[in-house]
């Protein structure tokens, strides 16, 4: 999406926000005001995000990203970044949960019942479905294959942003509590709605080709996907009143990551004894197949 064009916004820190009593509204002005800013005012040799490739587009993944069964995008998205336009806020996801539709006794869309709240679960792979929680918190999810299907963003690393992170932090938060580390900025689905500003009119929007939100491929670690002896495979968060759907390892992360929201140590075995018994039976299926006498395969 060559169009995306950005440039860089000077905020104050945050504590100094704090000190001046400045309010949710007041941050927001800074992200909008930065997002309706002129973008043909940059000048040429202007210097652009690292972001950007060489000719200028982002590593923005498109649709065909998305179009991919519940289970698989949620461990696809781990080590991707997602993208907030408003002064470059940006996170990589480690930490993500699969909805699988109407069998998923925890889905929303449980049963195959769509309503007014969770429509965006029913659309084309790619869209963005924000709910509340609580009255007052956000989640963000996106669609996926299959009917109802959808993955919760559970947690980010933030990269780049901070200071304005904090600040929209801190600015939902009560008087008098301990500062904020970085790693809690974005390590549980409502903080990562608030650290991002993504509001609830976000819901039922294309991630695929929104300008204003998107997910890109991490340039510093490239295309490929995470090792299989790095994601770690565990029961989904607060849904213990659910029978066997409680228990069901549905929720991925990045083993020995510091911003996943909650370890499950033994989840971390079973997944690593798991894969080491795959990679062994590939390993023997392999020699195998091989010719006894020339050993070629």
């Amino acid at each position: 999406m060559s169009g995306r064009k950005r440039t860089q916004v000077s905020v104050p820190e945050p504590e100094d926000q704090v000190k001046r009593g400045v309010s949710l509204r007041q941050v927001r002005s800074t992200v909008h005001d930065h997002e309706s800013s002129d973008v043909d005012d940059v000048k040429p040799g202007t210097v652009k995000s690292q972001y950007f490739s060489k000719e200028g587009d982002p590593q923005s993944l498109g649709e065909e990203f998305f179009n991919q069964p519940c289970i698989r995008l949620a461990k696809a998205f781990l080590g991707k970044v997602l993208v907030r336009r408003s002064a470059e806020l940006r996170g990589r996801v480690v930490e993500t949960e699969a909805y699988l539709g109407g069998e998923d006794k925890v889905s929303h869309s449980a049963g195959g019942k769509c309503t007014e709240r969770n429509t965006a679960m029913f659309m084309k792979p790619g869209t963005i479905y924000v709910y509340p929680i609580y009255g007052i918190y956000l989640c963000m999810n996106v669609s996926s294959q299959g009917e109802g299907a959808a993955v919760l963003l559970r947690a980010l690393e933030p990269l780049h942003g901070l200071p304005l992170m904090k600040q929209l932090r801190i600015a939902r938060r009560r008087e008098g509590p301990r500062p904020l580390k970085d790693k809690e900025l974005c390590n549980v689905p409502s903080k990562l709605c608030q650290a991002l500003d993504i509001p609830r009119c976000f819901d039922r929007r294309d991630i695929a080709s929104d300008p204003e939100v998107w997910l890109e491929r991490d340039i510093q670690i490239g295309p490929q996907e995470p090792d299989l002896r790095e994601v770690v495979s565990a029961s989904r968060i607060g849904i213990d009143s659910h029978g066997e759907w409680a228990i069901k390892p549905l929720r991925f992360y990045l083993r020995g990551h510091h911003c996943v929201s909650v370890v499950d140590k033994q989840a971390e075995t079973q997944t690593h004894s798991l894969v080491n018994n795959v990679i062994s039976d590939f390993a023997s299926s392999t020699v195998d197949i091989c010719d006894g006498d020339t050993g070629q395969c």
